[in-house]
Formats: structure tokens, sequence, C-alpha cells
């Protein structure tokens, strides 16, 4: 418990400053692009470098690291900590299956038959990242037990997004490449089962898997999660190097990949047709709703259901207030929703820009009521 508590401080230390720099990031790339340097902004990441443009670098290249994070922090969670057991491992995952289905079935209900339909795992994600550094400008007033809840929960989620990614974004598969892939994972696997834990040959390898997965037609951030279970782990201590590993991308992933991320991704033309199409179009009104109400109804919900029917019990000192504003910061999308909708809607500008929009209002509105929610929920202690 000590190593998972001590785990946990340095992701909520990191992901404070982090979740700032995303929203720097954010600012500075929807000045620039509603500024007269947006044709500058928007050509410099579709420059092309070695058959990839710069935001395909970041989006594919950069992102895998994300990926390879959140592997890390799965397995590191399956071994050691929450979801360690199955009594504790129950409520997050009951709370994220809530929290993804509920809010997939509303903008199903927006976009279901239409063109836009694709864009239903949108909604379904949870950002990490600024979901824990809204929870941390709270202080020591937030129970370990809600910090531990929501990152559990957001974790599972952001798999559940993988899975999505892997099955509904995939539009034609190279089964050699996809072999290849898979004979080099088996290497790897190898590796860990012959006790290898120097990391440079996990590092060629998974940089040759990712470059198959990439040739397969499979989106090749799936790569950082698969080379993650192949690294050695330790349950004693925090010398393996699935452990040292994982310290040490976490800083380089909140305080540089994911903000360079949110900078390529956010820049926004914003007008007042824009906004006016934002609350109109069955598209942005599916992401918005899922987010805003979708997440905090199908987390409570189904947690809810759980307890009533005794599957599973809320950890002490836990209250269903702290579920409902665990769950109001579940709807904020932000990272793993934009992209998605880029998986979702690619050779569509129109539908990515508008997307982007609901997810950022989506968020936005998230953030703010489950920070409001849950300052005067703890004050009232």
């Amino acid at each position: 418990m000590r190593l998972f508590t001590s785990a946990l401080q340095r992701l909520l230390a990191s992901e404070q400053a982090g979740s700032v720099l995303l929203v720097l990031a954010t600012c500075l790339a929807l000045a620039i692009a509603n500024s007269s340097f947006a044709g500058h902004y928007h050509a410099v990441w579709h420059t092309l470098s070695l058959g990839l443009s710069l935001e395909e670098w970041v989006n594919d290249g950069l992102m895998a690291i994300f990926f390879l994070l959140i592997g890390l922090e799965l397995k590191r969670e399956l071994y050691v900590g929450e979801l360690s057991s199955r009594n504790n491992a129950l409520l997050p995952t009951i709370a994220a299956l809530g929290g993804m289905l509920l809010p997939a079935l509303i903008f199903w209900q927006f976009n279901h038959g239409s063109a836009f339909q694709a864009g239903v795992g949108i909604p379904m994600a949870t950002d990490i990242v600024f979901a824990l550094g809204v929870l941390s400008v709270l202080g020591a007033r937030v129970p370990v037990s809600l910090k531990v809840f929501l990152m559990a929960f957001a974790v599972i989620d952001d798999l559940g997004a993988a899975i999505l990614i892997a099955v509904f974004y995939t539009a034609s598969v190279s089964w050699l490449y996809l072999a290849a892939a898979l004979a080099v994972l088996a290497g790897l696997f190898a590796l860990n089962r012959w006790r290898v834990v120097s990391i440079f040959p996990y590092a060629l390898g998974g940089a040759l898997m990712w470059w198959l997965t990439l040739k397969s037609g499979v989106h090749p951030t799936l790569a950082g999660i698969a080379l993650a279970f192949a690294i050695p782990f330790s349950r004693v201590g925090q010398h393996s190097l699935s452990h040292r590993l994982e310290h040490f991308l976490h800083w380089p992933v909140a305080m540089l990949i994911l903000p360079l991320f949110a900078f390529a991704n956010t820049g926004l033309a914003i007008s007042t047709q824009g906004f006016t199409t934002l609350f109109l179009h069955s598209n942005s009104l599916g992401i918005m709703t899922g987010l805003f109400f979708g997440k905090p109804i199908g987390i409570t919900l189904a947690v809810w259901c759980a307890v009533k029917a005794g599957v599973c019990a809320l950890p002490q000192p836990l209250r269903w207030a702290h579920i409902i504003g665990a769950g109001m910061l579940g709807g904020v999308g932000f990272t793993m929703s934009i992209f998605i909708a880029n998986l979702a809607f690619t050779g569509q500008p129109d539908i990515i820009q508008l997307s982007k929009m609901a997810i950022l209002t989506g968020s936005l509105l998230s953030g703010l009521f489950g920070w409001c929610w849950l300052r005067a929920t703890l004050a009232a202690r």
C-alpha cells in the first residue's frame, strides 16, 4: 500500500502541473488559430517529415508513449494497486463501464443512422491528467480513497478507449504487417520470460512494433499499451524496469507530450456561426450532452446499482456526493476524446473542428461543475 500511495503522490504532483500546461497550450493554440498567424500554424503541422506530417508524428508517435504510460499504470494497478484484488477492482470497473456506456448511448440517440454515428466513442473517454489536476486543486481536503477511485476508473476508461480504437477505428488491416508486429511482441514477452531487464531491447523492439503496427493499418498507439505488458514488473520494491520506466515517463508525458498534443489539436477558428452550429448540430450536442450529463449519471447510477445489489461497497470515507463529483470530473474528456475524434472523422476537417469545440465545451463545463460540487461537498464535511 505504501508503494501505491507514493506512486499516487508522484502522479498527482506531475498531473497538477501538467493540467496547467494543457490549459496554457490550448489557450495558445486557440489564440494563434484566431490571429493572422493561423495559416502558418496549420502549415507547420502539415509539414512532412519521414513520410508523416508533424501532426501525425505527435498524434501517432508521441501519443504511443502516452499509451505506454497508461499501460504501465494499468499493469501496476493490476499487480499491486486498487485493481489487484477482486473487491477493490469491482467498484472502479463498474463505474468506468457506466461512464462509457451511458455517454455512448446518449450520443447514439442523437446520431444513429446519420453520417456522424462513428463519433460514438468520443464522449466515452476521460482525461486522467485534467481530471486529477482539477481534483488536486482542492488540496488536502480530498480523501485519498476519492483520488484512488477517480484514477482507477479513469485508467480503466482509457483501456476501454484503446479497445474501442482497435476494434472500431481500424479501416483496413494488412495482416502481414500485423502478424510481424505480433511476432515482435512475442519476442519481447520472451525477453521478459528470460529475465532480460535492460531497457534497450524493449525500446528497439517497441519502436519496430510501432512501425509495423502503423503499416498494418491498426492505430500505432496501441503498440504502446502492448509494449507496457511485455516490460518486466516486480511486486516487490520500486526497482523493476516497469517501475523505473513509469516513474521516468511521468514528467515528459505530463509536461511535454500532452501539452504538445493539445497545442497541435486545439487550434480552432472560433466564430459566431461556429457557436451557433455547436448548439444545433446533432454531433456536437451528442458529445457535450454525453460528457456533461452522461458521464456523471452513468458513473453514479452504475455504482449505486452495484452497491444496492451487494456486489461491492463504498470504501470509507467515500460518500455518494463524492461519487457524483468524481463522475462530473469523468466528463473531462479532452485528450482521449480529441484523439478519438481525429480517428472517427478522418478526412472531414469541418466535423473534426466541430467535435473538438464540443469536447472543449463539455470538458470545461464538466471540470468547472465538478470542482464547484466537490469544493462545496468537501467544505460541508
